[in-house]
């Protein structure tokens, strides 16, 4: 199964992440995160399913909260390792978290 998905809808761009996202997805992020950006698109970003992640992680989510032609990018359903980590990181501020999908408009 793969950790690292992008969706490019006609009025958003959805990546989903999936089990450990660490440095052994460097090179997949890198590679998502230029194709999410180069998109203009709002982002979406699915984390439900996430059950570890390292510094790796949040530099992409850095990385895209940053770099967004239209901000903010929303983060859908952090799990409490991730919330813990966006916290921690305070990169939190730079993201617009939904509990649900409800939440997310498009």
């Amino acid at each position: 199964m793969e950790r690292v998905v992008v969706i490019a809808d006609v009025d958003e761009t959805r990546v989903l992440l999936s089990g450990e996202v660490d440095a052994t997805l460097g090179a997949e992020l890198a590679t998502a995160c230029s194709a999410v950006l180069a998109r203009e698109k709002p982002i979406v970003v699915d984390v439900r399913e996430v059950t570890f992640m390292d510094s790796t992680g949040v530099g992409f989510l850095a990385r895209l909260a940053s770099r967004a032609a239209r901000p903010p990018v929303a983060l859908l359903s952090p799990p409490p390792v991730v919330r813990f980590l966006i916290t921690k990181t305070r990169i939190g501020s730079l993201l617009d978290v939904r509990e649900d999908e409800q939440d997310v408009p498009g």
